[in-house]
């Protein structure tokens, strides 16, 4: 029996209706977003679920596996086309994520006051600039990372601007972003923690791009000649004026460093072909 078939026979029995409906909602809710989700479009890299340092939060705006043990996003992936951007202004909200279950810190805007590090998004912003609601989401802090500003203001920036400008050539994009390792050089210097050691800093942080036709969209439309855009870049200062190309690698690398599947929806044979590839264009 299902686990949502079990509760439906016994919760009925011990628990006020109200209660009940609330309990089946809130126990449904993983059987499907691994799913259901449009951001899992290309899979879910790292089978994330219900594990405090593999949480998988499905938003309407994004998908993340949360990683309660570091204070960070382990991955944020999200679908980029232009149903997403419009003219709704920056909301700059920043603020803890009350979604998390109970036992799994969360995270505030000022943990990263005088830390020397950005708050980082990984889903930024501007990729969500349809409605003040969807803008508003990118703030939460299980989307955010301590990143260099160099890094984050850097070449991290001007690829993100550089998908953008992709979208609006009529592409669609399905990205995955994210970091890994421990310690990273923000403006006060080099730190493997800060918020008094509830949120790690990450020694590098990466992305992955999957370039599709606007018309053509979905894991079954990447074939061997999609262009799959990777990068992984230093979390440090120094790269401010570096070219974001300098740091394109393999989606293998990737996979390599990070021990995630990241497009594990599409066919295992052009898998094979495209994430062997490094992105020249």
């Amino acid at each position: 029996m299902k686990k949502s078939q079990f509760f439906r026979a016994i919760l009925p029995i011990a628990v006020p209706a109200a209660i009940f409906l609330t309990l089946l909602n809130y126990l449904q809710k993983p059987l499907t977003a691994q799913t259901s989700s449009v951001h899992l479009t290309m899979g879910n890299p790292s089978n994330a679920g219900a594990s405090f340092s593999n949480l998988l939060l499905s938003k309407f705006q994004y998908a993340v596996s949360y990683n309660c043990y570091r204070g960070t996003p382990n991955w944020v992936s999200w679908q980029l086309n232009t149903s997403w951007l419009g003219s709704a202004p920056r909301q700059d909200d920043f603020r803890a994520d009350t979604t998390l279950p109970s036992g799994c810190y969360q995270v505030t805007s000022s943990d990263y006051t005088g830390s020397g590090f950005d708050r980082g998004h990984m889903n930024p912003s501007a990729d969500r600039t349809n409605t003040v609601t969807n803008n508003s989401a990118t703030f939460l802090m299980t989307n955010i990372i301590p990143q260099s500003p160099d890094n984050n203001q850097g070449p991290w920036a001007v690829l993100e601007n550089y998908s953008r400008d992709l979208v609006n050539q009529n592409q669609e994009l399905y990205i995955i972003s994210g970091s890994y390792g421990t310690g990273g050089t923000g403006s006060n210097g080099t730190k493997t923690t800060i918020a008094n050691g509830n949120v790690t800093v990450p020694a590098r942080t990466w992305k992955v791009i999957v370039v599709l036709n606007s018309s053509n969209s979905g894991a079954s439309s990447v074939t061997t000649n999609t262009r799959v855009i990777a990068v992984n870049m230093p979390n440090t200062q120094g790269i401010r004026n570096a070219d974001w190309k300098n740091y394109r690698v393999s989606v293998d690398s990737i996979e390599a460093n990070t021990g995630y599947n990241l497009l594990s929806n599409v066919s295992s044979s052009v898998q094979s072909t495209i994430e062997a590839r490094v992105d020249n264009l």
